[in-house]
């Protein structure tokens, strides 16, 4: 979980996501196009939403098809993301983002801001580049490629404390009633407020904050 407090926030976004949700990955563009033209006095908040637990098991092959499909959808719904299908022939895919979220927070923990340098660099590696963030091989080559201390990134990944913060996400997750990502809640004086998100056009979500 990652937070921008400052003592002025009158109200909170939650943006719950998952590094290797699809979706989560063709909003990436909208999402930082809002980000950046969010209202002052909002405070946003990152949580991690944990889409699949720690699994060796490999992907049954209808999971496998679903979520080949999901990306054929979303290249009908949002044409300019780019998928590597050859992920699907050079790996051997897992369901399994817990370790692909633990790897943000690791970074997180080493230097301010490297959480979301990590989500890209996995978004890239996994829908882009055809390499498996489900592996810890893949998750350290990406610490290495990101300059992060991989000593300390490889110990940080298999740790309580960054478990314990994983469990505080996912936590905080259900308390907002997420079961499906990317979801952005909005909490102010009227309480907890779902935003329809868009993943075509910004103002369609910054219209709904006010």
């Amino acid at each position: 979980m990652q937070n921008s407090n400052y003592s002025t926030k009158t109200a909170t976004l939650y943006y719950i996501y998952d590094p290797m949700c699809s979706w989560c990955y063709a909003f990436r563009p909208i999402w930082r196009e809002v980000q950046q033209q969010l209202p002052k006095q909002l405070q946003v908040t990152t949580v991690l939403g944990g889409l699949a637990p720690d699994t060796e098991e490999p992907m049954p092959l209808a999971m496998q098809h679903k979520v080949r499909a999901n990306w054929q959808q979303i290249l009908q719904t949002v044409p300019a993301t780019i998928f590597n299908f050859d992920f699907w022939t050079q790996c051997q895919p897992r369901r399994s983002t817990y370790p692909a979220c633990r790897a943000v927070l690791a970074a997180e923990a080493q230097q301010l801001n490297a959480g979301s340098k990590m989500l890209e660099a996995i978004q890239n590696a996994y829908y882009q580049q055809a390499r498996n963030p489900s592996e810890t091989s893949t998750l350290l080559a990406l610490a290495t490629e990101l300059a992060l201390d991989s000593a300390r990134f490889a110990c940080d990944l298999q740790s309580p404390e960054i478990q314990n913060q994983l469990e505080q996400n996912l936590d905080l997750a259900d308390q907002l009633g997420v079961s499906s990502f990317p979801s952005l809640i909005l909490h102010n004086q009227q309480g907890l407020n779902r935003i329809q998100h868009s993943y075509l056009d910004a103002s369609a979500i910054l219209n709904q904050l006010g």
